[in-house]
């Protein structure tokens, strides 16, 4: 079962200078039909424009993983971490007992795009941790690159929750696949582009929640970047 869910029925929050769209309830848009998948819980499609962004902030109790898929977004947080993610590198950031932190758009000139994803973890309290890593983008092109896990195999990210979070960088139609094993559920998160999945169109921004599926095939019909989440 393949439920989509549209970009243009996502929530949104504008401002001055952010434009978010949310895939799930979020701040003060909230839909009971649309309150997290299993443990993911937020993905916000963020627009920050040039030389803005978020005031420090506190978060507690969450996986945070920041994907950015166009410009550059600097990070600092009260751990004592600084520095700046770009497209094909992925943060983890596990708030546990309690983390603030602030993100800013050092451009002047251009924006940056990224997805923010809200994972719950598997117990509350646990340490504040944080994890930056690059991933080639040759490594994602034709096929589902591990980027975040528990336990943080094949070199991904550790999530301290039981899921797997993939990339992938597809030519036009260009293919892919993955097996979902049984008991599993997935998430699919279309960055860019818009292809196939198992013969259902997705577009950019379109989501969709995957259950007793055991296949997932995935056919790009222009260039495109997909998120795929491995869920219990």
């Amino acid at each position: 079962m393949i439920i989509r869910r549209p970009a243009e029925e996502r929530g949104r929050s504008r401002t001055d200078w952010l434009d978010s769209r949310h895939t799930f309830s979020f701040n003060r848009y909230y839909d009971p039909r649309h309150a997290g998948f299993r443990n993911l819980l937020v993905i916000n499609e963020d627009f920050v424009a040039p030389a803005a962004g978020f005031p420090p902030h506190l978060h507690r109790d969450m996986e945070i993983i920041t994907y950015v898929t166009e410009g550059a977004l600097e990070h600092r947080d009260s751990m004592g971490n600084n520095s700046v993610i770009r497209p094909g590198e992925v943060q983890r950031m596990s708030a546990g007992t309690g983390v603030t932190h602030s993100e800013y758009n050092p451009s002047p000139d251009a924006p940056v795009h990224l997805l923010q994803i809200w994972i719950t973890p598997e117990r509350e309290g646990l340490p504040p941790s944080y994890e930056q890593r690059e991933f080639s983008r040759e490594e994602m092109r034709g096929r589902l690159r591990l980027i975040a896990s528990r336990g943080g195999h094949d070199d991904s990210v550790n999530v301290h929750q039981d899921v797997e979070v993939y990339s992938a960088i597809l030519s036009e139609g260009e293919e892919a696949s993955y097996e979902l094993k049984p008991g599993r559920h997935a998430w699919v998160q279309v960055a860019k582009g818009s292809l196939s999945l198992n013969g259902d169109g997705l577009g950019a921004g379109d989501g969709a929640a995957v259950s007793e599926e055991e296949r997932l095939d995935f056919k790009a019909s222009e260039p495109s970047e997909i998120i795929l989440f491995d869920l219990a």
